[in-house]
């Protein structure tokens, strides 16, 4: 396989790659959190995230048995001699613009917790006990919390 062809390859993985980040993203943009469908979407950008793994290994891979280093150096270098540079440069933004997109999904899901966190703060201190223990199970200690007092 070539050069040129290998990273057509990668390439229309990250932007599937892309389409599951842009869609977790409207997914933890919502009021309601669809569960399922971000369980759904994390495995299918698992198996993407192995694929592209695989992909990468064979490159450089390759691109050491063809006498080029393994740095960013020699991957430049190799792209230019197979006459593929501009697909490196994409391949590059590509992968660039996704880990934008990763880290501003990561802050959603953080000020998510933080928020489910204050929730349950703010319950614990209403009740005067722990709702829920280590385990993650909800605890009935007899007391109700009642809204109209």
């Amino acid at each position: 396989m070539s050069l040129g062809h290998h990273l057509a390859q990668q390439q229309q993985r990250l932007a599937q790659l892309t389409e599951l980040l842009t869609e977790e993203q409207g997914a933890l943009s919502q009021v309601q959190v669809d569960g399922e469908l971000l369980s759904r979407l994390a495995a299918d950008k698992q198996a993407l995230l192995t694929q592209l793994e695989t992909f990468e290994n064979q490159r450089r891979q390759a691109q050491v048995r063809l006498g080029y280093g393994q740095d960013m150096a020699g991957a430049e270098q190799a792209a230019r001699d197979a006459g593929c540079l501009p697909q490196w440069y994409d391949l590059l933004d590509s992968t660039r613009r996704i880990a934008h997109l990763n880290s501003l999904n990561g802050t959603l899901i953080s000020q998510r917790l933080q928020h489910n966190q204050r929730m349950l703060n703010f319950l614990n201190e209403a009740t005067g006990q722990t709702l829920y223990g280590p385990d993650g199970q909800s605890h009935r200690r007899g007391g109700k919390l009642n809204s109209r007092a």
